[in-house]
């Protein structure tokens, strides 16, 4: 037997002879239907094979030693910038007082005259104006009874009045409005003080705080540590013919970076669940008081989060370790992936006389008295985090599977209705012969 005629035998697709075929006008209209339905199934199953979805992992945070950044931008209409101060402090014991880099201060006009900026001041340590070079070299200014600030621009000196009042800071002493004090006569800090008493302030910049439970809060007056007691100097801000309130707004508040908007328009306009920690839910929060001595307090609780764009894994393999601390301290990685935090926060209000919720039914609900006037956030962090990592609907085998059902599954299912049309116009052409 010829080697053609062993494959002859496993043929499964017997042909038939050219003759013994029948073409139809319902067989030509049912394959051009079928070729049209085949096309289209085939595009839907290419648009879905080229779709990206995110799925979302849920795992233990395994990071160490690193740090977080807070971005914030909160305006404060009815309290000057000169008395406005930023602190943060966390339960590894870090402390920081009157937070100077990173952080810009810009002064408002009255609310009676629309609140527009004056200007805008970033803050730092022995700025230009403050520097008092015009002093003669030998100068050394006294800190009146007070040890001598380790941040002095002269050692042993307290040359300008913001060396006083450290001075004062570290010793837990009252400064007031500076009377009597010739560094701030000179520099006149009573009479520029008295002339933002009605002014107000937005402060925005970004802090770099451990990765730990811990909080930030802006309060009236220098701050200081007296023993293990967090206070501020609070003469200024009570000593006043000019009502302060901490009314407030919070514009933006954020940990880590936030995720392009580019992302949503390669994704869809959709609302996806994995986008909400694009979204922060203080943004756009508003509270507004009457009372001086009132306290408003955020407790947030914080969610590391991940993002893993497709291809991710490509350029990151074989860096892994190289980056590691790179990509889980601040954001963006040069791969694309994005280190940031979704949050959930539960707000709470007092006035620091102190009573109870009578007003809303509520007599047996009791605030505590005392405390400072001011706005604090507590933040706390989960011990577990979320990975959003991009991947394709379906693998390119799969997209193939797919493509083959829908040519066999069409054509079948157009061979069957072609049979039957055949089949029946058959019937129907005896059954009219018969009657004839």
């Amino acid at each position: 037997m010829p080697p053609k005629s062993r494959f002859t035998r496993l043929d499964a697709f017997t042909k038939t002879v050219e003759d013994a075929r029948i073409r139809t006008t319902s067989g030509g209209i049912i394959t051009i239907v079928s070729i049209i339905v085949v096309l289209f199934l085939a595009w839907g199953e290419w648009a879905d094979y080229r779709r990206v979805v995110v799925h979302p992992e849920l795992i233990v945070d395994k990071g160490r030693g690193e740090r977080m950044e807070i971005h914030l931008n909160i305006t404060f209409p009815r309290v000057p910038c000169e008395l406005l101060t930023l602190d943060v402090m966390d339960v590894s014991g870090e402390q920081q007082h009157g937070v100077q880099h990173g952080v810009t201060k810009t002064r408002l006009r009255p609310l009676s005259e629309g609140g527009g900026d004056i200007d805008s001041k970033a803050l730092a340590l022995h700025a230009a104006d403050e520097a008092a070079i015009h002093l003669d070299p030998s100068y050394c200014g006294p800190c009146y009874g007070a040890k001598p600030p380790t941040t002095a621009k002269k050692p042993g000196c307290c040359n300008t009045c913001d060396e006083v009042k450290e001075a004062y800071a570290q010793q837990a002493w009252a400064f007031g409005r500076g009377d009597g004090i010739e560094q701030c006569e000179r520099e006149h800090y009573g009479e520029r003080l008295d002339e933002q008493r009605r002014e107000g302030c937005r402060i925005e910049g970004g802090l770099r705080v451990n990765k730990v439970v811990g909080n930030f809060h802006i309060a009236p007056g220098r701050s200081f540590s007296n023993g293990n007691v967090h206070v501020h100097d609070l003469k200024n801000y009570w000593d006043t013919p000019t009502k302060h309130t901490f009314t407030h707004i919070i514009h933006h508040l954020r940990f880590g970076p936030q995720l392009p908007d580019s992302l949503h328009k390669k994704l869809g306009t959709k609302h996806l669940p994995w986008t909400n920690h694009h979204l922060n839910p203080l943004d756009g929060t508003s509270q507004e008081t009457d009372d001086v001595n009132f306290n408003y307090m955020y407790f947030i609780k914080i969610v590391p989060t991940s993002y893993l764009p497709l291809g991710w894994e490509k350029t990151w393999a074989g860096f892994r370790e190289e980056h590691q601390a790179e990509l889980g301290s601040f954001g963006t990685s040069a791969d694309g992936s994005v280190e940031t935090h979704q949050y959930s926060v539960t707000s709470h209000k007092r006035s620091l006389a102190g009573g109870d919720d009578a007003a809303e039914g509520h007599r047996e609900r009791l605030h505590a008295k005392g405390g400072i006037p001011g706005v604090f956030f507590s933040y706390d962090i989960s011990p577990m985090k979320v990975i959003n990592r991009e991947e394709r609907s379906k693998t390119f085998l799969g997209f193939i599977a797919g493509l083959c059902a829908i040519v066999g599954g069409t054509l079948t299912v157009a061979a069957a209705v072609d049979r039957a049309l055949f089949e029946g116009t058959v019937r129907l052409k005896k059954l009219r012969s018969k009657d004839l």
